[in-house]
This record gives structure tokens, sequence and C-alpha cells, in this order.
């Protein structure tokens, strides 16, 4: 079993990959493997909605690492986003990833497990974490729970590794999480997975 950890702060080794390292770690004593999936500094394009990618089975923009995340996502078998809070919301370049990344992956995350993190000097995390969470439930994603929400408070990543609260809620959802997959490795074959109606879309205009 392996999740993926997307990074997302242009410092690799910043606050967020603090508090993503304390899932991996913790991970790691349940026997699951983690990967690190770095968003770097280069420049993400937003999504351009031209829709090439339902043909094409991947983004139709080749400058940058979506597609490469995107596939990293697929071959995973849980997911972890974590991000630091810029004016009380994610990453943009984040955000512009995820956008394509779950538009041109549409259908290909069901039933993985997921969570999201926020790394903040303060404030801003719960809305962060809000809206983190909107790719996963749009999805077909279970969302995995801890006890209290996913976020991490510090400056530096010293800071982040003196706030004890939050790095037991990292603990906490590496646990749920690692149960969750084993749980769902238990019972796959002797529960079917829900079968699911075409999706209907409905526009208003007046």
């Amino acid at each position: 079993m392996k999740v993926l950890l997307i990074n997302g702060s242009p410092k690799k080794d910043g606050c967020t990959f603090t508090a993503l390292s304390e899932i991996a770690g913790r991970l790691a004593t349940h026997g699951v493997e983690s990967e690190f999936f770095h968003l770097g500094t280069k420049p993400i394009s937003g999504c351009i909605a031209c829709f090439k990618c339902r043909e094409k089975g991947a983004c139709s923009i080749t400058t940058d690492t979506v597609n490469e995340c995107r596939e990293k996502i697929i071959a995973a078998d849980a997911l972890v986003v974590g991000s630091p809070v810029y004016f009380a919301g994610p990453n943009g370049a984040l955000c512009a990833l995820l956008d394509r990344v779950f538009f041109s992956g549409f259908g290909c995350f069901k039933f993985k497990p997921a969570a999201a993190v926020a790394s903040c000097r303060r404030g801003g995390s719960s809305a962060s974490f809000d809206r983190l969470n909107k790719y996963f439930t749009i999805a077909n994603m279970p969302v995995v729970s801890s006890q209290y929400w996913n976020s991490v408070h510090g400056n530096t990543p010293d800071e982040v590794r003196q706030d004890a609260e939050g790095l037991q809620t990292m603990r906490t959802l590496a646990d749920n999480m690692a149960w969750m997959l084993k749980s769902f490795a238990h019972a796959r074959g002797q529960v079917a997975l829900p079968q699911h109606e075409d999706v209907l879309r409905t526009n208003f205009v007046r």
C-alpha cells in the first residue's frame, strides 16, 4: 500500500513538509509506504477549459508537472494534499494543479481515501482545509478524518515541531488512513463497490 503526499508549498523542506513527514513516519509504523510529490517553484498554468483531456485522457498542457502528478495519484492507494495558507486559502499554484488534475482525471480516483492538511502561521487553516476537501468530495473519494481539523501552526519547521496538538492530529490522521486502507483491502472481493448511475448535469438558465 502506498500513499501519495503532495507538498503544495514552494518550499521543499518547510512547514508543510514537516506536517506531511509526521504523517509519513506514522504510516511507516503501519507498513504503509509514502511517496512525496513536491509542487516546486515553476509556473503551473490554470485550466483553460479546452476539454481536450476528455479525449486524450490527460491534460493538453504538457509544460508542467500536472500529468505526472495525475498519474502518481492513479498509481497510489490514497492521497494526502498539504498546503501552506496564503490569504486564508491554499497556495494558488497548488489549486491550479489540482483543478487540472481532477478535471482531467475525472472518474479515475474513485474510492481512494484522501485527506487535506493546512499549514499556517496563525489563521486561515479552516478555510484552506475546506477548499482542499472539495476536490475529494466531487471525485467519490472517502475523506479521512482525524481528532481535529488537519492543520499545524508555526512560521518555521522548528515552530511546527513545537505544535504538539497539530502533530498529534497528523499522527491520528495517519492511523485512520492506514486503518481505512487495510479495511478496504480486506473487503475487496467480498463487498461490491457502489454501482453509480450515469452522471446527470443540470444547468439552471432563466
